[in-house]
């Protein structure tokens, strides 16, 4: 006969611990990174602000009940909505991730720990709303910082040693997983409740990756992360009422996420929590592409001035290799058609066949009306990913973290050009005095896009301003984001 189960409740799992005792007790004394939190604000603002140029992602925003009025609740920036805290969330994590054109952490798994910025501005402006008409102190900009600090080491120290989408789920798990933590110490939850919130994000549905892989690509993987953290607002209320959690959610034997999800394995780590995600991670500041294409893409602009040069065109293309990484090819070498933009933002051979034929890549340019012209498909046939090991290596080294890709060019008459080679985008820690000032370039051109010239010029005179930032209330913040 088999040994019963125990049925004593265990001690929670050390994960949970280490994520809620770092949550509530780690004091961030990084000026970089703060420095690094405020330009991964703008941009992740900036890029929502560009999101709502789009139908599809504008239809999403709002209230789940069309009308619904939520007296002093979160605002959502670019619009005129004023929601209950999970559903403002929703809304700007959606619009924060549309265009996949912010930053960016890879490591065993990818993801984009700016997500988590849709709960901690909603719910640090719900709670700086309902304070100020109750007599008290709103929180400040340096809050909000410091949860996407937080947000952003959890999301990034739980990625670099285990992959999700090798057993087929997406990376918002932990978009999911971090929002909570931080959102928790923002809603003041005691340190029981907190681990009982993060237990119930481990325990509840994981999104599958299906919609960002042939053939489902879809639209899904634009708004998940805002789903994601939006939901991880629900559940830290949820846990706020006293609602118990589940101590072993990730270790208990066939039930537990380690056997039902992850193979049995548990998770490791490589480093303790601090702030190295935030110091080191990468921004998406030249172009809207999926980032182990970033590199690729610098190529493809360098091969179209040389085609210029040579006085060739895409036509006298006969073949182009992409040099590459392991990552690269697992997610983004996609051969065949292309259904809709998501299909094509993750496609590496479609992002280098843009610029290499018009010597640009912008959000527009995966839409039908682009992705029509026959050049593009003729192109991408042509272009042909082999992995390099040593870049796979150096992709996975805690030290250099390059993201490397290289592109040879074979013309029809057999002649070829030098290989161009780029290790470090624009938006890496590496080249950081190059990439910021065209990340405020990029935020400027962003704030354009929704607001008069005297709004621009408010709102970039706190947001380019460390100090004034972070001593600005949250709610006067935001104000300065309605139309």
């Amino acid at each position: 006969m088999s040994s019963p189960i125990s049925n004593i409740r265990p001690t929670p799992d050390q994960v949970l611990v280490d994520i809620v005792d770092y949550v509530l007790n780690y004091q961030i004394k990084s000026e970089l990174a703060y420095e690094t939190a405020r330009n991964c604000l703008i941009d992740t603002l900036g890029c929502g602000l560009e999101a709502l140029e789009y139908p599809a992602c504008k239809k999403l925003m709002g209230p789940i009940v069309p009308g619904t009025v939520v007296p002093n609740g979160a605002k959502v920036p670019g619009t005129q909505f004023q929601l209950d805290p999970v559903q403002a969330a929703f809304n700007i994590g959606a619009m924060i991730r549309w265009l996949d054109f912010n930053d960016t952490w890879l490591a065993a798994e990818w993801g984009h720990p700016s997500d988590n910025l849709g709960g901690i501005l909603a719910t640090a402006d719900w709670l700086s709303r309902n304070a100020v008409a109750m007599g008290k102190a709103p929180l400040l900009m340096r809050d909000v910082l410091t949860g996407l600090i937080k947000a952003h080491e959890i999301q990034g120290c739980i990625a670099l040693e285990n992959s999700f989408n090798k057993v087929g789920l997406d990376h918002v798990v932990l978009v999911k997983v971090a929002s909570t933590a931080v959102v928790s110490q923002m809603l003041g939850l005691t340190r029981d409740e907190t681990i009982n919130a993060v237990s119930l994000a481990w325990v509840d549905g994981q999104s599958l990756r299906t919609y960002r892989h042939a053939p489902n690509t879809g639209s899904r993987k634009s708004w998940a992360a805002g789903d994601a953290t939006s939901r991880a607002v629900r559940l830290a209320l949820i846990a706020k009422t006293g609602e118990m959690g589940y101590p072993s959610v990730l270790s208990a034997k066939t039930w537990g996420f380690y056997d039902v999800l992850f193979k049995g394995q548990p998770f490791k780590f490589q480093r303790p929590y601090g702030s190295y995600v935030m110091e080191n991670v990468l921004f998406k500041i030249s172009f809207p592409a999926e980032f182990h294409s970033q590199t690729a893409v610098e190529c493809a602009m360098d091969l179209h001035r040389e085609l210029k040069k040579a006085g060739k065109s895409d036509a006298d293309i006969k073949h182009i290799t992409i040099r590459t990484h392991e990552a690269c090819i697992r997610i983004i070498d996609k051969k065949g058609p292309l259904n809709n933009p998501a299909d094509r933002d993750h496609c590496i051979q479609y992002m280098v066949a843009i610029p290499v034929i018009f010597g640009r890549l912008t959000a527009g340019d995966y839409e039908d009306s682009v992705a029509s012209d026959p050049r593009i498909d003729a192109l991408r046939s042509k272009i042909e990913c082999v992995e390099d090991p040593a870049f796979t290596q150096d992709y996975h080294n805690p030290e250099k973290r390059s993201i490397a890709n290289a592109l040879t060019v074979e013309f029809n008459d057999g002649s070829k050009l030098a290989e161009i080679v780029c290790e470090y985008p624009i938006g890496h820690k590496r080249r950081r005095k190059d990439g910021i000032p065209l990340l405020e370039e990029k935020f400027r051109t962003n704030l354009a896009r929704q607001f008069p010239a005297k709004q621009q010029e408010r709102i970039l005179t706190v947001s380019l301003n460390q100090k004034a930032l972070e001593a600005m209330p949250v709610h006067e913040y935001v104000d300065m984001y309605v139309i």
